[in-house]
């Protein structure tokens, strides 16, 4: 089995996080600077096969599209073009970010080490994915 690779996309960097071999369990990757993403996965799919990119959809409340997915169109488009073979599939994403932060604190991370974004990022893709996981 390959593995599925969900993006928590932002305008500076991008938390990734993967699946193993056989989509059991969800682990954070890395967070990457977003200018560098492509570049990331493409390099990341020469060594690792991937079947799915999973890519968090922002919601608002009211189920309507959040100001940041005006962002995102444009990279998925470029996603595409980049991976034709590798499907996206668009996965709700509200709350993940609160989420992170609060298993942050329940694992015991100190003040500092919680305003690491890049590792809220990081954490917000592993739940993106482990929701995703669940929900198969």
């Amino acid at each position: 089995m390959a593995r599925i690779l969900a993006l928590d996309f932002g305008t500076k960097r991008t938390g990734v996080a993967v699946t193993d071999t056989l989509q059991i369990i969800a682990s954070g990757l890395t967070t990457v600077n977003t200018k560098e993403l492509l570049t990331f996965l493409k390099d990341y799919t020469q060594k690792e096969e991937v079947e799915l990119f999973l890519v968090g959809e922002p919601k608002q409340m009211d189920n309507t599209a959040s100001e940041s997915e005006a962002y995102i169109i444009p990279f998925l488009s470029k996603l595409e073009k980049a991976f034709p073979k590798i499907p996206i599939k668009r996965v709700d994403e509200r709350f993940t970010s609160k989420m992170a932060f609060q298993t942050m604190i329940d694992s015991g991370l100190s003040k500092k080490q919680r305003q690491n974004k890049a590792l809220i990022d990081e954490i917000s893709a592993t739940i993106i994915l482990q929701d995703y996981l669940h929900s198969k």
